[in-house]
């Protein structure tokens, strides 16, 4: 059975799949806790809370009130629940003021208090409050060049952890006595609770050396105020073991895993037979390209260590160090990288997109990539070699086409790749 004409249809219905299999609807109501005794509050952050609180409110018997903050364009109406907007991936004004909100909501609580705290990928700027050693334009400046670094995302959060005031367990710590149960929604490899959102409610096993480590390995500068800060401890996250996270439960109610499990299911259907190859890989967006280029190839040419038809499924959470001023993301920087190092490589089709619907600044959730994309792009003047060295994935895959706009998708798994490899002639 061939699915030549169809291929982008197919890839694109295993994103669709993916990013259903994470749908809040789908995995929060089986996690929440018995309503207690006394109040029910819910805070959150994240660009899936929204739809979390959404879902919470349909499902929760009792009385309840809160605030989550979640992107703009990522609010959807909420009857108990206050839903604020603010900036992602660099924080603003608004994600500064809903944190001290949130942190105001949790003072005076008692033991027979309960706080449902909501947390998913991208909290980790829209939760913004940074330490009083810093002002926000300090920390903007500092997350700007985090994200053009190529520091992993446990690099950048263990910083951010220990520039903040209410990330690193912080606020798990400022609801106590209260019972805090967080409900996880994770978009980092390998499923962290303290990297999901930098850990506002987790203990955190990182310690200020590590951040200040971590700034000068990549030359980030600081102000003099923030190496003073960490340097003399003053920035200490709270620790795993501190008492006032005794009373905190973490549930991890879906991940990348599950989301490439649905797109594999759906490659089964469709008479193809899937592999997923990891749900946490990392590194240079265009260096994984290019492993991943080297693996099709062997599987088309050798049939080796898969035989084709097959698709291999990846997700995790790709890094691109930034050169050039094009406009790209991770899932395109990987893409063209791929579609470069296959050089129009016949019957190798692939996607790659981010869970959340933005892949970089952009409302671009990412790109296809087909055989003949290169000879498509020569044939408008555009040299993807070029494009690829000055980080411009969306201005490539978008003259040809080739871009998924998929608006917001509510949720967060990170990054979701499909590589087809056709049959051999």
């Amino acid at each position: 059975m061939t699915f030549q004409a169809g291929i982008p249809d197919l890839l694109r219905s295993m994103f669709d799949a993916a990013v259903a299999a994470a749908q809040p609807s789908l995995c929060l109501p089986a996690h929440l806790p018995e309503p207690p005794r006394g109040r029910t509050l819910v805070i959150g952050a994240g660009k899936a809370s929204a739809e979390m609180a959404r879902v919470l409110e349909q499902h929760w018997p009792g009385e309840l009130t809160g605030l989550v903050v979640t992107r703009y364009g990522y609010a959807v109406p909420c009857e108990r629940i206050e839903i604020a907007e603010a900036a992602h991936p660099v924080p603003d004004e608004n994600g500064m003021a809903a944190a001290r909100r949130i942190l105001a909501l949790v003072q005076g609580l008692t033991a027979d208090d309960l706080v449902i705290c909501l947390i998913s990928g991208g909290g980790s700027s829209l939760l913004a409050l940074p330490d009083d050693a810093l002002d926000l334009a300090a920390k903007q400046d500092i997350n700007r060049a985090l994200l053009q670094s190529g520091a992993t995302i446990s690099e950048m959060n263990c910083v951010r952890r220990h520039l903040s005031a209410i990330k690193g367990g912080r606020l798990a710590a400022a609801c106590h006595p209260a019972r805090v149960v967080t409900l996880l929604i994770s978009d980092v490899p390998g499923d962290n609770p303290a990297d999901i959102a930098s850990g506002p409610t987790c203990g955190d096993a990182t310690t200020c050396a590590d951040a200040l480590a971590i700034l000068r390995r990549y030359r980030i500068a600081v102000p003099d105020a923030v190496t003073k800060l960490l340097e003399s401890g003053a920035g200490e996250s709270v620790k795993p073991a501190d008492p006032r996270l005794a009373g905190s439960e973490i549930h991890l109610i879906t991940a990348p895993q599950i989301a490439l499990e649905a797109a594999a299911e759906v490659a089964r259907k469709a008479g193809v037979t899937p592999y997923i190859l990891g749900d946490s890989i990392e590194g240079e967006a265009r260096d994984v390209g290019i492993v991943m280029a080297g693996i099709a190839r062997q599987v088309a040419m050798r049939g080796q260590p898969f035989k084709a038809p097959c698709v291999l499924l990846s997700g995790g959470e790709t890094t691109v160090t930034v050169r050039g001023d094009g406009r790209g993301g991770r899932n395109v920087e990987f893409l063209l990288s791929l579609g470069v190092a296959l050089n129009g490589h016949p019957g190798i089709h692939a996607i790659a997109c981010d869970t959340d619907g933005v892949d970089g600044q952009e409302e671009i959730a990412g790109a296809l990539l087909a055989p003949d994309t290169l000879e498509r792009s020569w044939g408008k003047g555009i040299n993807p070699r070029s494009s690829l060295a000055n980080n411009d994935g969306h201005g490539f895959f978008q003259a040809l086409g080739a871009s998924v706009v998929c608006g917001p998708t509510l949720t967060n798994v990170n990054d979701f790749r499909a590589i087809y490899i056709g049959a051999p002639p």
